[in-house]
């Protein structure tokens, strides 16, 4: 298992998040597991001053009941900051005669028309929606994103993007 600085206060975080969003104190985590792991111990996990082997996650991510791979950096929710935003190439989306697109295009109409956001070229999708289209395609986010950018509807620098549509009009 990595062991970088960044790893273990992503993987910590991680933990953290979980533990607190299953309404669990550390002491809470000793005491649902019968000791079996013990507060100091998860707090030091969390912190990122204690490593843990790969065993180790596998059962703390059984006691948690979440895939081990949602804790690990690879397995990440977004590989983009919570707030930030995706932008897709609706021409591209919309004209792609990929089946693979169906579900990502008939979302996008959908957010098209929650927002009545119909400017015809770009569409922002925030985090939260590229979690929701993971989950229907049965993938993780940063391998959807990995899907959209080959197929070619994910624009990876919208500035760049609209100063050459501004070039091409």
């Amino acid at each position: 298992m990595a062991s970088t600085p960044e790893y273990a206060k992503f993987l910590g975080n991680r933990l953290r998040d979980i533990r607190i969003q299953q309404g669990l104190s550390l002491q809470g985590v000793e005491d649902k597991s019968g000791g079996k792991w013990k507060a100091v111990v998860i707090g030091s996990y969390e912190r990122g001053d204690r490593a843990i082997t790969v065993a180790r996650l596998a059962e703390l991510a059984t006691f948690y009941r979440v895939p081990v791979a949602e804790l690990l950096p690879d397995g990440a929710p977004l590989p983009v900051e919570p707030g930030s935003k995706l932008t897709l190439d609706l021409a591209a989306l919309y004209d792609h005669s990929s089946p693979e697109l169906t579900h990502v295009a008939r979302y996008a109409r959908g957010i098209q028309q929650r927002r009545g956001d119909y400017n015809g070229r770009v569409l922002s999708i925030r985090a939260d929606d590229l979690t929701a289209l993971a989950i229907i395609y049965d993938t993780t986010p940063s391998d959807l994103i990995e899907k959209l950018s080959d197929l070619g509807v994910l624009i990876a620098d919208p500035a760049k993007f609209f100063a050459e549509q501004k070039e091409a009009d």
